[in-house]
């Protein structure tokens, strides 16, 4: 009886150890921020993209986003602001996008979208909306107002790529964006 009654108690004590590894797991690859994978989580899921993609030769795009403004923000009001304004992003493109997409914060104020089963127009449509969504949304905490865009670069999946080709590609076609929306 004794035998059985520590068995079941290390049993348990395995369960409990089990679900607490799990928990770090993921939380390894979350962004605490924002809620969205960190740069961890989302390349490893980018890889599994890449491989879904190539196999299935399903239709998927990278969005790489970049806040406009934001480096204002940290310097003027503070990093504690700063995390207020990533968080509300965060909470906001993880909204504007598919359950099925994939959201990540993989810098400082940039951010990763993959997108599923679209085209071309549709990715751009998506990039433009999400920078519409940023630049027309009130970030004013405290009485005190951050003005913010979004400049969103994107690319398509294609069956050559590595992560860092892509991750590279839709990085380039942010900048492009950028110093387009600066014209």
């Amino acid at each position: 009886m004794k035998l059985a009654a520590e068995v079941d108690a290390l049993k348990a004590q395995l369960t409990a150890e089990r679900a607490k590894n799990a928990e770090l797991e993921t939380r390894v690859d979350e962004d605490p921020l924002t809620g969205l994978l960190n740069r961890r989580g989302f390349l490893k899921l980018l890889e599994r993209a890449l491989a879904y993609a190539r196999r299935y030769r399903a239709n998927a795009a990278l969005l790489f986003l970049d806040l406009d403004g934001f480096k204002a923000v940290n310097d003027k009001h503070g990093h504690a602001a700063g995390d207020w304004v990533l968080g509300r992003v965060g909470r906001m493109i993880a909204g504007a996008v598919r359950a099925s997409d994939v959201a990540g914060r993989v810098g400082g104020d940039e951010f990763t979208v993959i997108l599923w089963n679209l085209d071309e127009a549709q990715a751009r449509a998506k990039a433009r909306a999400l920078e519409v969504l940023i630049a027309g949304s009130d970030f004013s905490q405290g009485g005190r107002h951050y003005a913010l865009g979004l400049s969103a670069g994107f690319t398509m999946l294609e069956d050559s790529d590595t992560s860092e080709a892509v991750l590279a590609r839709a990085d380039q076609a942010m900048y492009a964006r950028k110093r387009e929306r600066k014209r």
